[in-house]
């Protein structure tokens, strides 16, 4: 029989729909652990689409969706803990987090958000909204027995902007199951065609426009860019696009193994999965210095870094890694090493239970 039982509360938009699925099939190899599963979802529904505030407002839909899954939660079972992830559907429930013990797991602060808003088209409000907004986070974040983080960068975050105590805060980043994503057999030198692979849904914020314009530049070389997004794009030679790719799924990590080069020139994220998937697959990782990502993109260990929006810098470090196929394995050897050592889905959300079933027993203060 189950020792424990956790309450999660995901939110479903963007890649924390893969966290979620990941975090599902991680959490059922804990045989002392019987979760119940909040799935909180985007759309608004039809009744809720004729409500004005309801609608337009991701956080008041996503909160109130959570009060209601943990009210249902609470009717089947006891829970010893809840776990909120983001921070998005948690902001309505201090109530219950002051009643069951809570953990709020985030990737980026509001005021994080914010500094990378022009990249996700997100406009800040009056003064004094902002300012209501910012309360009611930080409630929730001391309404919260522990918050996890998803990098570094979001603890800091947290730290500087939201007066949490560092003691407070644990770092444990989603990652990929590392076992699924690795590939079957090592990769060798080779000097035939270099595949460049880039993986993001909205093509304009991953910045898979300007990845276009670089590898226009490198095509003389040998090179094909293979792009794994939703949006439409022209053909042209040299250019593979895929836009019906499901996560997880085997052709996309096949995608991942039989390419050279992971490339995601981005311009507004946090610490995409993407990258942790690319880096388990051995692949040599190119991408912007926004949010987390310098700590899985280390340049001359795991990869390249470069400025967002500079398609010349782009380019340039592509040709190097492109003319260099001993580059391209050390860099990859280094990016599977990290994301085995700190990224690995299965080890981390076996420490987020160990935090769970700590913060459960202990007392809590009403």
């Amino acid at each position: 029989m189950s020792q424990y039982r956790f309450g999660f509360i995901l939110e479903q938009t963007l890649g924390h729909v893969t966290h979620a699925r990941n975090l599902m099939s991680n959490v059922a190899r804990d045989p002392d652990v019987s979760p119940s599963w909040g799935l909180i979802a985007w759309e608004a529904g039809r009744l809720g689409r004729r409500l004005p505030l309801y609608r337009s407002n991701w956080t008041v839909r996503a909160g109130i969706r959570a009060r209601r899954a943990i009210g249902r939660m609470i009717r089947r079972t006891r829970l010893d803990a809840l776990y909120f992830h983001t921070q998005v559907p948690a902001v309505l429930s201090t109530t219950w987090m002051r009643r069951v013990p809570s953990i709020v797991s985030l990737d980026a602060t509001p005021v994080q958000y914010d500094a990378l808003g022009e990249a996700y088209h997100h406009a800040q409000g009056p003064g004094w909204l902002e300012r209501f907004k910012w309360t009611m986070h930080r409630d929730c974040f001391r309404a919260a027995r522990h918050l996890v983080a998803g990098s570094h960068w979001a603890k800091q975050g947290l730290v500087r902007d939201y007066e949490v105590p560092d003691e407070k805060i644990s770092v444990i980043p989603q990652g990929v199951n590392v076992a699924v994503w690795s590939r079957p057999a090592p990769r060798v030198l080779h000097r035939g065609t270099v595949k460049i692979l880039f993986v993001g849904g909205d093509l304009q914020r991953k910045g898979g426009l300007l990845l276009v314009e670089a590898f226009r530049t490198l095509r003389p070389l040998g090179v094909e860019l293979h792009l794994v997004t939703r949006d439409t794009v022209p053909t042209e030679p040299g250019l593979f696009v895929y836009n019906r790719m499901e996560p997880n799924s085997f052709p996309l990590k096949r995608l991942y193994h039989e390419s050279d080069i992971f490339c995601l020139p981005t311009y507004g994220d946090c610490l995409p999965m993407a990258l942790s998937e690319a880096g388990a697959a051995g692949l040599p990782l190119v991408a912007t210095d926004v949010g987390g990502i310098s700590e899985i993109v280390k340049t001359g260990t795991t990869g390249l870094l470069t400025p967002p929006g500079d398609g010349r810098t782009l380019a340039s470090a592509l040709e190097s890694l492109v003319l260099n196929p001993g580059l391209r394995l050390e860099l990859g050897g280094g990016a599977a090493d990290l994301v085995a050592q700190e990224l690995d889905a299965q080890r981390n959300t076996q420490r987020l239970l160990d935090l769970l079933k700590q913060e459960s027993r202990g007392p809590f203060e009403k």
